[in-house]
């Protein structure tokens, strides 16, 4: 089983798309501050959720950063985390929402066998577990997070989003000894979506597909207004690093994030020298038309269903 930790852009709705579609279940999903506030990811998760039909539960997690700030790439991203064309996700009020914390300690408490988290935005939630729940560290057989970056950053020269957004949440993951996979930036850059996918998501007939067809077409737009053919498919490849893992290369590296440089917090030092101690995998290489394929395919499911 797999519990599913987002802040619910798009392309974290198709990261669930794709784990839904690889008959994985679910055990549940913890929202964090990230793309959006917290209201408003609550708010995409209620909307996502009516569109596809999802029944697995959601639960309320961290609303700020472990020292308090709450770092949004509004700017990119818009008020709500998700851009669109024109059309949006359903309004469906949100449902209060448990603790994600009390919600995802029961589920690792449960297990008979390890589960699996796939972190889908800053590592808030999972920092608090490691912190206040070390006892149940062999109750989980990896953590897949999207987040990080070897070389240039994206929301600043230096950082990745996720890794900005709260760094000492990943410097407390990395310190933890939880089995942790990174799918950084530079994995991501390597599977694109463009345009053509845009087209052949509104080709087809269905109720659902010219939504899902507009937040594509928004997301392909973000890279298309920067000049660029096409767009890194983010969550996605983390999402495929969990379900098909032998369409990867991972190798093991130290990494260590930077807490306090004037131009570099936030950025993930990625050790891989022999005298280097790991305390996680980094990914090195993606099948990347495996993944696209992955993820369009699960994309044009969802949109038929």
């Amino acid at each position: 089983m797999v519990w599913i930790d987002t802040d619910m852009g798009f392309d974290d709705m198709l990261a669930i798309m794709m784990v839904t579609a690889s008959s994985r279940d679910i055990a549940g999903v913890s929202l964090v501050f990230g793309n959006a506030p917290l209201e408003e990811v609550r708010g995409n998760a209620a909307g996502a959720a009516g569109l596809l039909g999802w029944r697995f539960p959601f639960f309320g997690g961290a609303d700020a950063a472990i020292l308090g700030s709450v770092e949004t790439p509004a700017h990119v991203l818009g008020p709500t985390g998700i851009p669109t064309r024109g059309k949006s996700l359903p309004k469906v009020p949100p449902a209060p929402l448990s603790s994600a914390f009390v919600a995802l300690t029961s589920w690792l408490e449960g297990l008979d066998a390890p589960g699996e988290i796939l972190a889908l935005g800053p590592l808030t939630n999972i920092a608090i577990l490691a912190l206040a729940r070390p006892d149940l560290k062999p109750k989980i057989s990896r953590v897949t997070w999207m987040g990080g970056g070897a070389t240039r950053g994206n929301h600043t020269a230096s950082a990745e989003f996720n890794a900005y957004a709260d760094p000492e949440a990943v410097a407390i993951v990395l310190a933890s000894g939880l089995p942790l996979r990174v799918v950084d930036l530079d994995l991501c850059r390597q599977v694109q979506v463009g345009p053509e996918d845009v087209d052949a998501l509104q080709a087809v007939a269905s109720p659902k597909a010219p939504l899902l067809a507009d937040l594509l077409g928004a997301y392909v737009d973000i890279a298309l207004h920067r000049g660029r053919p096409g767009m890194a498919l983010y969550d996605p490849t983390a999402a495929a690093a969990l379900v098909a893992p032998d369409a990867f290369v991972f190798e093991p590296a130290r990494v260590t994030m930077e807490l306090a440089g004037t131009h570099t917090r936030g950025r993930t030092v990625v050790d891989q020298r022999p005298q280097a101690a790991p305390n996680a995998e980094w990914g090195m290489k993606a099948d990347a038309a495996r993944v696209r394929a992955l993820a369009l395919d699960a994309l044009m499911e969802a949109a038929r269903a």
